[in-house]
């Protein structure tokens, strides 16, 4: 787990973005008792495809290395899941234009920096071309943390925002 960790701080370009988290440890059923077999998993997250590719070889090269070195055997499965999200730049404009109306210029925050998320709407972007967008909540935790709980009063602005776009869209 701890070499994993240096696959993005000494394998990549700084300014490329990627992050590579251990998020699950399985091994054992007893305390007492040596465990046969142990499972690490987690996600990658990146920008580039040449990224994903570096962070791939990396995790086969430090597996190997492991195994070598300890005597044990390891598999590496990693699954590219998600591509990266990348909003139509025109449809992005056009829903801005159209969420000022429900929530005003001044409720909008139109983000300029990529964020490390993971999301299945991206392959949905690579299909039809449209525009991913959030709205905020009154919890103190993000999504995608064990602590978030969802906020339900942001139901109708969703509902809203959603019914609009359908309705720009029907008049275009």
């Amino acid at each position: 787990m701890q070499a994993l960790q240096s696959v993005v701080s000494r394998n990549l370009d700084p300014l490329e973005g990627a992050v590579v988290s251990v998020t699950q440890f399985h091994s054992g059923v007893a305390y007492n008792v040596i465990p046969g077999d142990a499972v690490i998993s987690g996600t990658s997250r990146m920008f580039y495809d040449a990224v994903r590719q570096q962070i791939r070889e990396r995790i086969h090269e430090l597996a190997a290395g492991i195994a070598a070195a300890y005597g044990v055997e390891v598999e590496v499965d990693i699954r590219d899941i998600f591509g990266v999200l990348e909003n139509d730049e025109r449809l992005s404009e056009e829903f801005v234009r159209l969420a000022e109306t429900v929530v005003g210029a001044d409720n909008i925050i139109v983000g300029d920096v990529p964020v490390t998320g993971s999301e299945d709407f991206a392959d949905m972007l690579r299909a039809v071309p449209g525009a991913y967008f959030t709205i905020g909540h009154e919890g103190t935790a993000m999504l995608h943390n064990a602590a978030f709980t969802f906020d339900d009063s942001i139901l109708p602005l969703g509902s809203t925002l959603l019914a609009r776009i359908v309705q720009s869209r029907a008049v275009a």
